[in-house]
């Protein structure tokens, strides 16, 4: 079993839940790419915070801003204006060095392709965000992580070795080995069967649950967010609708009406 998550402090400062208990915010978030006649405003102002300990969705219609909300969000990008908080961390007074480094250590990815170094076993694959950060891999930690997640046995063997679900796995495990403050994952069913993608989705849920993280996912998919807390909605860079305790006929609801009035 994994330990409780320790108090920790990022490169400027204090990591944890801000005041309102959020895990993440976004306030007043616009993202634009190019200009003039071809600028393109991926988000609209966009004001919304994430619950620490739940397992959220992101969903809307093609071109609705999904990747871009996750970008900012986890500190891949930066917003044009507004503010993104991890926590008691604003991102904004970080510079690339110490918003590397937070990434690294207090944010954790999944994405639909896996990422996984091929030339890299199971264990190193795991480990590889520790050893990055200069820090040794205790066995214990190490142990933990992987009976979680259903790779026992798996550790010496290389990507290629291995199912979708079983890569999918390695990088759930990854994304777990620094206790980051939020998970987030991109897609991370979109290239497995649906059996496997039921197999991760309760993964993922299980983190949340028993392990107390804070996921939050993109997805098209109605099936794999009704394992969700919540979803938000997005259409044109806005966040049009939030849904708790959602089912996939509702979702599928709600996503046919936005495609309809979009």
């Amino acid at each position: 079993m994994l330990g409780a998550r320790s108090r920790t402090t990022s490169p400027s400062g204090p990591i944890g839940t801000d005041p309102s208990g959020n895990a993440v915010r976004l306030t007043h978030v616009t993202k634009e790419y190019g200009r003039g006649s071809g600028k393109v405003v991926a988000l609209d102002d966009v004001s919304v915070g994430v619950a620490a300990g739940t397992f959220t969705a992101v969903m809307g219609p093609s071109g609705s801003g999904k990747s871009t909300f996750l970008h900012c969000a986890a500190g891949l990008d930066r917003p044009t204006s507004g503010t993104v908080r991890l926590g008691g961390q604003n991102l904004g007074e970080l510079d690339e060095t110490q918003l590397t480094r937070l990434r690294r250590t207090r944010v954790g990815f999944v994405f639909q392709a896996f990422n996984l170094l091929p030339a890299l076993t199971v264990e190193q694959n795991i480990t590889l965000p520790l050893r990055l950060d200069g820090h040794g891999t205790d066995h214990d930690t190490v142990r933990g992580v992987t009976d979680a997640v259903g790779l026992t046995g798996l550790l010496t063997r290389h990507p290629a070795e291995l199912s979708g679900g079983q890569q999918q796995r390695v990088a759930i495990a990854r994304a777990l080995i620094t206790r980051p403050e939020v998970i987030f994952a991109d897609e991370p069913t979109g290239a497995l069967d649906p059996d496997t993608a039921d197999d991760i989705l309760t993964l993922l849920r299980q983190a949340v649950t028993d392990l107390h993280q804070t996921v939050v996912m993109v997805t098209h998919d109605p099936a794999a967010a009704q394992h969700t807390d919540e979803v938000i909605f997005l259409a044109a860079g806005r966040v049009v609708r939030r849904m708790t305790t959602p089912s996939a006929p509702r979702i599928k609801a709600a996503m046919t009406e936005l495609r309809r009035n979009a």
